[in-house]
């Protein structure tokens, strides 16, 4: 072979190195769409939906007769694949932790785990044994007459029975069963591993269909086939519904090109229904009747359904939380939708509640009694990404900048200037006075956006190349970051506004007394009830000597919240000492702080950080980059009202 024919290849033996690294199976698939080959045969496009486990069972059971199908007993079955590499065993343990959550069950509490044999499993071996594992199925199912059960362990037992003898495999799982909604439903997390210990791959149609239909034959069974009676009613309650039907997906499907879709059918019951419900769908404008007996579905119709719908269950969400905690609002004063308002101003109010408006999904909401009187729905994102508050706490939400930061418009700028191109060398040559550890902060940032988005490439010596729209793809990037977590919620208080009206401390309801630029407080809901509780606080604090009337004004110790603070602490101090039996000392300003961080401990002045030593300890304010070093020896310098941490790479900088 002649030297210029030869090119050599670097990577792996055998190894296609690039795109062509991908699972042969995927080059297939990808193959074979683009020459569209099934499509020439007028067969329907290559998916792959039945490569795995069951797919001949999937197929079979999303194939049945349809009216033997409609009789059937509805069941609704969420279904995720959840990746466990990098972080997801983190999330694993948050969502098994959170479905087991409070207030789950009928009796009000915590949700207990089982599996095919006990009715108390052991969630933490089930995740050791998950531990190392691909990936992890989880799924929601929920039978629109779950209430008819009294118990649901026996039919979720029966379906995970039946879908082993479909898959040809016994399936690690465990469970747990929710009656804290108007529908009872249970959670199910299944091992992605089959009994031999290869990664499990359930076909797609079977976890799209195959599956739904198995639990439909257990209800089916358990309470008998719908009657007649029974679905003519359910469709007949459809028509006035405000959300995304049965009879809507009907229409939808058999509209033309055009959304032309005729009222007529040869049943006269079917007719009426669409009749109907066409009718109701022109008083919402979302239809319109062109000539007698046809009409045009507007475009977006099947959106806006779906949004009604979710905008129809906020408002029950709001009304039955807020009844729960015996909380008198008008719901003129209910906001649905808080993202808009979001954009204007932050929301400040008492945390009424959170849940889950997507348990398959984890996707959380809070219910906030706001100060202006208002009472907010506010969708905060995945349930590991914002931190746990208590009820009745006071927080204050702010929309999540999705903006490019300081560091990607730096790394823009410098790249500019040098044909496209980054690298720690090439900062330092731009900007003599920036520092190595500065320039590797960049470096980092780019590192995670190659990571998670395309056009951000690092050339072996280590220079990246740099697009012209970089700061688009940073845009693009904080985006996709906000969906996780779409607002930063700050805690002001942990305390509620009754905890904070004579304890010792410097309260969120103090700092607002002394601060020149109050937050705006309505005199209605929770804004009435801060009115009330500064009344009530300022007449203990006159009682403790800390501020006194005159000509009726009420007059504050210029250091009131230094002295809240140092009260507090002292007491606090006392009783730590009793129990660690280590001495308290005070760390002043500048000195040293060092010793083993022990724990946080909450106080009405805020969270501190407990650093011990052998025979003493100390309290300072606590800061996030505490968070990972528990347990470990931590030395800083303090200074004012905090500490200047010496931590890993971190070292000298002031938090």
């Amino acid at each position: 072979m002649s030297d210029d024919v030869f090119k050599p290849k670097l990577g792996k033996i055998r190894s296609r190195g690039g795109k062509g690294g991908r699972k042969f199976l995927h080059r297939v698939l990808a193959a074979t769409n683009q020459a569209g080959g099934y499509r020439r045969l007028g067969r329907s496009r290559f998916t792959g939906s039945r490569l795995g486990r069951a797919s001949g069972a999937g197929q079979v059971l999303a194939n049945r007769d349809h009216y033997a199908a409609f009789r059937q007993r509805r069941v609704i079955i969420k279904s995720r694949i959840v990746r466990l590499a990098g972080k997801g065993m983190q999330g694993a343990r948050a969502h098994l932790h959170y479905i087991q959550r409070d207030g789950v069950t009928r009796e009000g509490l915590p949700g207990e785990l089982y599996n095919a044999d006990q009715d108390r499993a052991d969630g933490k071996e089930f995740l050791d044994r998950a531990d190392g594992n691909r990936h992890q199925f989880r799924f929601l199912v929920s039978a629109e007459d779950g209430v008819e059960y009294a118990d649901l362990k026996p039919v979720t037992r029966r379906l995970m029975r039946q879908m082993e003898k479909d898959l040809g495999t016994t399936l690690d799982w465990v469970a747990v069963d929710h009656f804290n909604t108007g529908h009872p439903h249970t959670h199910i997390l299944v091992r992605g591993k089959d009994d031999q210990g290869r990664d499990l791959v359930i076909a797609r149609n079977y976890m799209a269909r195959g599956m739904r239909e198995r639990a439909a034959e257990i209800v089916s069974l358990d309470l008998g086939p719908r009657t007649d009676l029974e679905i003519e009613n359910r469709l007949r309650r459809e028509i006035d519904q405000d959300r995304l039907t049965s009879i809507d997906r009907n229409l939808l499907r058999q509209m033309d090109e055009d959304r032309i879709v005729s009222a007529t059918d040869r049943d006269a019951f079917r007719q009426s229904l669409r009749a109907g419900r066409l009718q109701k769908l022109k008083r919402l404008g979302l239809a319109e009747e062109i000539t007698p007996g046809l009409w045009r579905l507007e475009e977006g119709l099947e959106t806006t359904l779906s949004r009604m719908g979710e905008r129809d269950d906020i408002i029950k969400t709001l009304h039955r939380e807020m009844k729960r905690r015996e909380i008198a609002r008008s719901p003129a004063d209910f906001v649905i939708d808080a993202k808009h308002e979001l954009d204007q101003q932050p929301i400040v109010g008492r945390v009424v509640t959170r849940g889950l408006s997507d348990e398959l999904n984890d996707r959380h909401y809070l219910i906030v009694d706001g100060v202006d009187g208002k009472t907010r729905y506010v969708e905060i994102g995945k349930g590991e990404a914002t931190e746990p508050v208590p009820e009745d706490s006071i927080v204050h939400i702010s929309p999540r900048n999705v903006q490019p930061r300081k560091v990607d418009r730096t790394v823009a700028e410098i790249a500019r200037e040098n044909d496209g191109r980054y690298s720690i060398d090439v900062h330092l040559e731009h900007d003599p006075t920036a520092t190595e550890e500065f320039a590797r902060a960049h470096v980092r940032r780019l590192e995670a956006m190659r990571r998670l988005t395309q056009g951000v490439e690092r050339e072996p010596d280590g220079t990246w190349i740099i697009v012209p729209d970089h700061l688009d793809r940073a845009a693009a990037y904080e985006r996709e970051g906000g969906k996780a977590s779409p607002v930063i919620i700050r805690q002001l208080s942990h305390l509620s506004l009754e905890q904070q009206l004579e304890t010792d401390g410097a309260t969120w309801l103090d700092r607002e007394l002394v601060v020149s630029g109050p937050i705006p407080v309505r005199d209605a809901g929770f804004g009435r009830e801060i009115r009330d509780a500064q009344a009530k606080r300022r007449q203990w604090l006159m009682t403790e000597g800390l501020a006194r009337q005159e000509q009726g004004r009420i007059i504050y110790r210029s250091d009131l919240i230094d002295r809240l603070q140092k009260r507090e602490l002292a007491r606090v101090a006392r009783q730590l000492s009793q129990e660690l039996g280590l001495t308290y000392v005070e760390a002043g300003s500048g000195e040293r702080v060092e010793g083993t961080l022990r724990r946080s401990v909450e106080l009405a002045s805020g969270k501190y950080a407990l650093i011990e030593k052998s025979r003493e300890f100390t309290l300072v304010p606590w800061r996030t980059v505490l968070e990972r070093q528990l347990g470990k020896q931590v030395s800083g310098v303090a200074f004012g009202e905090g500490v200047s941490w010496s931590i890993g790479r971190q070292r000298g900088l002031r938090i």
